[in-house]
């Protein structure tokens, strides 16, 4: 049996891989004529698609980074306080971002100084002024650049216009976004563990509340969500993600190569199982309403995928065979802030695909050819040393 690696590779394919199908559904949701199963359920149904299983993974793999990013900084020398302001403006940018684009979503075009397209591709360049990965050289020009980024991002503020002709609306929080879901979630799961020392005790236990009120809440037992966190399905998706993290950790450093393949194999299939059991009990499976056996299910799903990219990359050494899309694991915001630039550049000029580009298995090969080409630019801008990180 392999030894198991004490540092794990199968993480940034298994983000690189989200990343790439995250592109691909969210470009795939303006197509016609595809098959249903691709796309996301309606609210009000009690089904999942495809495209219902990709979000869901990715705050799991939030989880899986949490306690190594962590132990990395601790690793390095930084002290509490550090890891503390680390956690906070990482979840801070996250959360500016989002709010950014909750209100992008209700821009009126009609009654701003600005064009939507103008507007949204102004708020993307200061997102990468502010939060690109400076050489350290750039000590003056990186003032300079980010204050001009805050700056943009204040005067778009002031002149944004948001809502209808009867109802104006200026920019306030309805909801806070993919971006501001995963940073309200990795806030309050980067806090639990770390100040619970990482212990999986207190992990498993914080989970096990976080499950619970996700069950109470859409079983009526508990009848108001919690502020920011809503019915704390996030919460629990990205914990998920810490505990089998940590729990990876613990069989690791112990050689317990066995004992690993069959508790995330057995802990999948259960998952995967309670899910389809409460399913009747807890408003069926639903992304839109982030329903107890959606979390469950995408949660059982998620982590057989991290079981099986751990033998494939970590241990049977073949990462290589990813390579094309190591950019969207190692570059990730950049790689979600992209198709802000394409899609609103293409409106900017008035550019629309050829219909046969926007139907069928033709429109799907062209949102995955858009994925792979935004992630092959994001590896130029990588070796141009033009990345985001936060």
């Amino acid at each position: 049996m392999p030894q198991l690696p004490k540092r794990l590779q199968s993480i940034d394919v298994l983000r690189a891989l989200t990343m790439l199908l995250m592109i691909f559904v969210n470009d795939a949701s303006g197509v016609k004529h595809v098959p249903e199963w691709i796309d996301h359920a309606k609210g009000n149904e009690d089904a999942m698609g495809f495209a219902d299983t990709i979000f869901p993974a990715f705050l799991f793999i939030v989880g899986l980074s949490i306690p190594l990013a962590i132990k990395n900084r601790l690793s390095k020398g930084d002290n509490a306080r550090q890891v503390l302001f680390y956690i906070l403006t990482r979840s801070a940018a996250l959360l500016i971002m989002g709010f950014y684009h909750v209100n992008l979503e209700d821009y009126n075009e009609s009654a701003a100084v600005l064009s939507k397209p103008v507007w949204a591709l102004i708020i993307t360049l200061c997102f990468f002024l502010i939060w690109l990965d400076y050489p350290k050289e750039f000590k003056i020009k990186k003032y300079v650049l980010v204050g001009t980024g805050i700056v943009g991002l204040i005067i778009m503020a002031v002149l944004y216009v948001g809502g209808d002709a009867k109802h104006i609306t200026y920019m306030h929080p309805s909801w806070w976004g993919i971006l501001g879901i995963i940073g309200w979630s990795y806030l309050v799961c980067a806090m639990v563990y770390f100040l619970s020392k990482g212990k999986i005790a207190a992990l498993i236990v914080f989970l096990l509340i976080a499950v619970g009120i996700n069950i109470c809440m859409h079983t009526e037992v508990i009848d108001n969500q919690f502020p920011i966190v809503g019915d704390m399905a996030s919460v629990a998706l990205v914990m998920f993600g810490v505990v089998t993290s940590v729990g990876y950790t613990w069989l690791a450093e112990r050689d317990r190569t066995r004992q690993l393949w069959a508790i995330f194999a057995i802990a999948g299939v259960l998952l995967i199982v309670g899910g389809l059991l409460i399913r009747p009990y807890a408003e069926g499976i639903s992304k839109i309403r982030s329903t107890p056996a959606w979390v469950f299910i995408c949660s059982g799903i998620t982590l057989l995928m991290f079981e099986l990219f751990i033998y494939i990359v970590d241990v049977k050494g073949k990462a290589n065979l990813f390579k094309i899309i190591r950019p969207a694991g190692t570059s990730t915001l950049t790689c979600y802030l992209m198709p802000y630039f394409q899609v609103y550049l293409l409106m900017l000029f008035d550019i629309e695909y050829p219909e046969i580009f926007n139907n069928g298995i033709i429109g799907l090969m062209r949102s995955m050819a858009t994925a792979f080409i935004l992630i092959w630019l994001v590896g130029l801008m990588e070796k141009k040393h033009l990345r985001l990180k936060i």
